[in-house]
């Protein structure tokens, strides 16, 4: 290997650091913005620049962090200048992926457990290969790995994990039994205490986590605040609640700059702990090139000057802040993984991301028995005390720009306190953990405290939990193996390795691209069906009537599609359509929850509207079951290698398709407007479909008869016709049931 092409894999190492800093940025945006965007605190626009001058500030904090890359999981005095580059390309190219990967799918993990491991597994890799070349034995691997840290990693981030939830419900539920869900006229009172209680949590947070790697902080001022921790504890507490009294004297909402200075805080900790993820490795393979050029043997020394403390130049870290900032504002997977969380955390019951699994209903039933035997511990009085002060019915409804928050201020006020104190406590004593999972984790444990998780969204939110954990495991298993899969290609393919290993990059990226657009489009579809406001009952009947003509024109283009692929033996197709199923399935779920939203609201209002309106959950059941059987008989159908319909039975069903279609249309056209139908046409064009069924009847009775039509044809013609008469009635009274509730709005409208 040459000097050439240790410029070169130091040049691409700064390449990859580009891309590292965009998908890192996009995993752990949700960590300071989950708080502030679940609550609506401010605008989006105001969110994102407080958190951007808190990304900024962090940089400037991050040069003691760097260390981590360079001494933290191996010995680089082991190391020549070859062997450590192809341990940094590995982790760099590893890591976009992975976090990539994590990205498209909207699940938050952690960058620093991410890195932590990449290195890990492929120090370990060329450590291996290092022993063999050299004949020894297998434990002088203790001499290259300093594996007392990795385990100490480890054990902190099992630990962070179940401490943050516990610390979490705890305050949360204390938080709540002070102030209930109608806490705006108690936060009068004593809000003050309360918020310079949180902003001590959260400046100190500050304090701690900035100090620690600032340039500008002498040893003798960190040594300062470390040694009066409780005397600034006790002057910010003081201070704050002064500051906020005097605020809400002035009747301005105390918990908003409570919320905003956490967002800022944890945005600055995380670039100031986190940017070491992104730019720690390059960094320290651009100090290894440097310190190996200037020794007359570059390929043969080793590299024990990286064991030294070198200040890391600012204008990387300025650089740094600046993609990430950019990144903040413009990429879209940052939206995905901030959605997942928020999703798993509002109050209110919607549509759930993720459906239960066995492990999520064990626990939801354990912990349900646990609450029925802990009951009978606490007195009556004490329990109905309980009851009412957790009372979530008496929450204020808010609506902010025509929608309304997952979560309260005050919710996202203790997230941001707690996680700033578990973190800062933890951070104090050296205890390693993951601001992600901490953040995370807190969260969740005010979402259970909130009763966020009741009985009809607890088994959902516990499964996404999980999946979240779970790929927290999964991240330390994949970045470990795959990055000593990628040292080992690198140290015997050399240049083309390399080479090779970032096309394999650039085409998984891609990939998963491409699948995000996907994953968006589809989420952007079930965004239709959701109630844009709640404040007006009119409104909210006119709007689930109008996503009814929505999921309409969605199942009469899915059965379009499955006829053509039916008729034309196109297998794939019809795979297509069946996979489908789970999504009108899913919309069908989200308008029948709105229905019961709009009854709630009309009875909150004292209005009254037609009785037969909640019959239309019926109506909408029938309709995703008649479309659904049609789909599977077709697809069971074809893949069970039957023989096609015949070319007379393909004529009569088209006959069928385009009379269910003109009944479809104008109900889903009449819907989607606003607009009362002809229901005397509507029923003649019904008579006309049966009158179409009955003579269709005759004609595969004879067909059944003479046996051209075989048994399993037979069953298939009859349901699709069959299907098609139930559709065609149960759009009829879907539109009755609309003349009836929207005519009567009309009514009052004039």
């Amino acid at each position: 290997m040459s000097t050439e092409i240790l410029l070169f894999g130091v040049g691409i190492l700064i390449i990859v650091a580009i891309m590292d800093i965009m998908v890192g940025v996009s995993n752990d945006a949700v960590n300071f913005l989950n708080s502030s965007i679940g609550s609506q605190v401010a605008s989006r626009r105001v969110i994102m620049a407080i958190a951007s001058l808190g990304i900024m500030a962090g940089v400037t904090f991050s040069s003691g962090m760097m260390e981590v890359a360079r001494k933290g999981i191996f010995h680089p005095q082991f190391f020549t200048m070859p062997e450590l580059l192809t341990i940094f390309l590995a982790v760099m190219i590893t890591d976009i992926i992975l976090l990539d990967l994590f990205n498209t799918y909207g699940l938050p993990t952690s960058t620093t457990v991410s890195i932590v491991f990449e290195l890990l597994g492929a120090a370990v890799a060329i450590s291996l290969l290092k022993i063999i070349q050299a004949g020894d034995g297998l434990s002088t691997i203790v001499q290259y790995i300093n594996s007392a840290k990795a385990f100490s990693i480890i054990m902190g981030i099992l630990l962070s994990v179940g401490i943050s939830f516990v610390c979490g419900a705890l305050v949360q539920f204390l938080t709540r039994l002070l102030f209930t869900f109608d806490y705006q006229a108690r936060i009068q009172r004593y809000g003050a205490l309360w918020g310079g209680l949180a902003l001590s949590s959260i400046t100190y947070f500050i304090l701690v986590k900035g100090a620690k790697g600032a340039s500008f902080m002498s040893k003798q001022n960190v040594d300062w605040i470390k040694s009066n921790t409780v005397l600034l504890l006790l002057v910010i507490f003081v201070l704050s609640a002064i500051l906020l009294q005097v605020l809400q004297m002035m009747k301005f909402n105390i918990l908003k700059p409570i919320v905003l200075i956490g967002t800022f805080a944890l945005a600055m900790a995380f670039a100031a702990n986190d940017l070491v993820n992104f730019i720690g490795v390059p960094l320290a393979g651009f100090h290894a090139y440097t310190a190996a050029m200037a020794d007359a043997n570059p390929l043969t020394v080793t590299m024990g000057m990286l064991s030294q403390k070198v200040q890391t130049e600012t204008f990387f870290l300025l650089g740094a802040g600046g993609i990430m900032v950019v990144t903040l504002w413009f990429s879209k997977k940052a939206r995905t993984v901030t959605e997942t969380e928020l999703s798993l955390s509002q109050q209110e019951e919607g549509h759930e991301r993720f459906e239960s699994i066995f492990l999520s209903r064990s626990i939801v039933r354990l912990v349900l028995h646990v609450f029925d035997a802990v009951r009978f511990i606490f007195p009556k009085g004490l329990r109905s005390w309980i009851s009412h002060r957790l009372d979530t019915s008496a929450a204020q409804s808010s609506i902010v720009d025509g929608q309304k928050p997952s979560f309260d201020l005050l919710r996202a006020s203790v997230n941001l306190m707690v996680a700033s104190a578990v973190v800062s406590v933890a951070t104090s004593n050296k205890l390693p953990l993951s601001t992600t999972y901490v953040t995370f984790m807190v969260a969740m444990g005010t979402s259970f405290a909130d009763q966020a998780w009741g009985r009809e969204s607890a088994v959902y939110r516990i499964t996404g939990v999980l999946t979240v954990i779970g790929g927290w495991f999964m991240t330390a298993v994949i970045a470990s193996s795959s990055a000593a899969l990628f040292a080992t290609v690198i140290f015997y393919g050399e240049v083309y390795g390399v080479l090779f290993l970032l096309l394999l990059a650039v085409a998984l990226i891609w990939n998963a691209h491409r699948r995000h657009r996907a994953m968006e489009e589809e989420a952007s579809h079930d965004k239709v069906f959701n109630l844009k406001s709640v404040e007006s009952p009119q409104e909210t009947v006119e709007t689930t009537f109008e996503h009814m003509g929505f999921l309409l024109q969605k199942i009469r283009i899915s059965l379009d599609n499955t006829l053509d692929a039916l008729f034309k033996l196109d297998f794939d197709r019809l795979g297509v359509e069946r996979k489908k199923l789970i999504r009108t399935q899913q919309w069908s779920n989200i308008i029948s929850a709105n229905v019961f939203k709009a009854m709630r609201l009309l009875g909150q209002q004292g209005q009254e509207i037609s009785h037969q309106y909640p019959q239309t959950i019926r109506r909408l059941q029938k309709l995703a079951d008649g479309h659904r059987d049609i789909v599977l008989r077709a697809y069971t159908h074809i893949g069970n290698h039957h023989k096609g319909l015949l070319p007379v039975q393909i004529e009569e069903l088209e006959l069928v398709r385009q009379k269910l279609n003109d009944i479809l249309l104008e109900v889903e056209s009449s819907l989607r407007l606003k607009q009362t139908a002809d229901l005397e046409r509507l029923r003649k064009k019904d008579a006309e479909l049966r009158a179409l069924a009955n003579e269709l009847n005759v004609r595969q009775v004879a067909r059944i008869g003479d046996n051209s039509s075989k048994t399993r044809l037979s069953i298939l013609y009859y349901g699709i016709v069959g299907n098609a008469m139930m559709l065609s009635k149960q759009n009829l009274e879907l539109m009755e049931i609309f003349n009836l509730s929207f005519g009567k709005v009309e009514d009052e409208n004039e």
